[in-house]
């Protein structure tokens, strides 16, 4: 299934004719109805679940205080 919210065939349910493997992911060659279409796993329900939070100016902040707070507890050991 589609799952990208963008993608003009959202919701539906392609045919998988054949997988192809690179070094930044899978991507499912489907028929999309007289001709086919290439989709990146990340835009299929056969990706990786969604975040649960949208990556924020808030999220990288707190993001760079735990990296900060780790390496300072590192530091006299």
């Amino acid at each position: 299934m589609v799952t990208h919210p963008f993608h003009p065939l959202f919701g539906q349910r392609l045919e998988v004719l054949c997988v192809c493997r690179f070094a930044t992911g899978r991507v499912y060659v489907c028929d999309g109805g007289g001709r086919n279409v290439a989709l990146d796993e990340r835009a299929t329900d056969r990706g990786p679940e969604p975040a649960d939070r949208p990556l924020t100016l808030e999220v990288l902040v707190g993001l760079v205080a735990v990296v900060a707070a780790l390496r300072g507890s590192g530091e006299g050991s």
